[in-house]
């Protein structure tokens, strides 16, 4: 996750972990796991009845925020070095005026606030892109043909950096991407925009749209949420939650949408294994193979894939139990070319010797 100063970033943070991170502009970072809600899991456990359930997981870090008012002591990109090794980012934007004495700019401006973790990551990623430039210069004096073409295409990325353009904007083709995949460019990164909101009426307000234009930008989404409604959500046992958010006028936590955005902007989807001991909820990326996907469950599957056994959840769930699945020939046997698909409620059969 990250935002400038007062963005409440880290008030949005402990709405999704349910935890109490001091919220303060200082050196700390707070990690968590947070579990992914999925309905299907539920229903699966009330077929089943397994000793145990586990749903699908993510896990969220949280940077100090950088500041606004153009700090030239190069903190930000120490911060942002922490985050090269994340998948996506959670960019929380604040959309609502301050109250209070906060040392902060108060004016509302997404426009300005986004820019201003932009410039950051680009002077990160400017810099990292010298250094590989740098690493090249032995190859470089003896005329290497492939380093000559790596310190192009990394100067063509850096040189575009410096006039502006995050990398995720710079359309890389194959070559480049593979060229700086070592760097993890932070702004290559995608990024979901979280408008923090006041209230949630102040959701077709004029900073919530101007953030909406940044997003369309980018090719990606916003998700308005009330930070301190939510983190305040966050705290209470299941039966006040239910009655906080009634009175909140909300049907659900805003926190569900945020996850499963998150999950869509990695291209992440769900499957299952299900039985009397364990029914459980597995991550892979879409697209992904039989093979990649059984290695999430365990290396040995992926090393010994012999065949999936599927079925669809929708099928299970409408006919009611495995066998009448069977009886409907809804079960398929797939090989190594099968790309696993949401929902996907699978038997794994390998080769242990290998």
């Amino acid at each position: 996750m990250i935002g400038v100063t007062a963005s409440g970033k880290t008030t949005i943070y402990n709405a999704i972990t349910a935890s109490k991170a001091a919220i303060y502009d200082g050196a700390e970072m707070h990690f968590a796991v947070v579990n992914v809600p999925d309905p299907r899991l539920q229903k699966l456990a009330e077929m089943y009845r397994p000793q145990k359930l586990v749903p699908a997981s993510l896990k969220v870090v949280d940077i100090p925020a950088i500041k606004t008012s153009g700090d030239k002591s190069g903190r930000g990109s120490r911060l942002l070095a922490h985050i090269k090794d994340v998948d996506a980012l959670l960019h929380v934007v604040r959309c609502f005026s301050l109250t209070g004495d906060v040392a902060s700019d108060d004016t509302v401006n997404p426009r300005r606030d986004v820019e201003t973790m932009d410039i950051e990551m680009m002077l990160a990623d400017a810099q990292t892109l010298q250094n590989k430039v740098d690493r090249l210069s032995k190859k470089l004096k003896s005329g290497d043909k492939e380093a000559v073409i790596q310190a192009a295409e990394c100067e063509k990325i850096k040189k575009a950096l410096e006039e502006g353009v995050p990398a995720r904007r710079q359309a890389l083709n194959e070559h480049e991407m593979a060229n700086v995949y070592e760097c993890n460019l932070v702004s290559l990164k995608p990024v979901l925009y979280v408008a923090n909101l006041k209230t949630m009426a102040d959701i077709e307000s004029a900073p919530v749209k101007a953030l909406q234009e940044i997003a369309k930008a980018d090719g990606s989404e916003v998700i308005a949420i009330c930070g301190r409604d939510e983190a305040e959500i966050s705290q209470l046992d299941p039966a006040d939650r239910i009655e906080f958010m009634k009175e909140l006028g909300l049907k659900e936590s805003s926190m569900a949408r945020l996850i499963m955005a998150a999950y869509r902007k990695l291209g992440l989807i769900n499957f299952f294994t299900v039985g009397p001991d364990e029914v459980r909820a597995w991550t892979c990326r879409k697209g992904d193979k039989a093979p990649t996907a059984a290695g999430k469950i365990h290396g040995d599957l992926e090393k010994g894939f012999i065949r999936m056994e599927v079925m669809t959840y929708d099928d299970l769930i409408s006919l009611g139990s495995e066998q009448a699945v069977l009886r409907a020939g809804k079960q398929r046997v797939e090989g190594k070319t099968y790309e696993v698909q949401e929902g996907d409620i699978v038997v794994v059969r390998f080769n242990a010797s290998k």
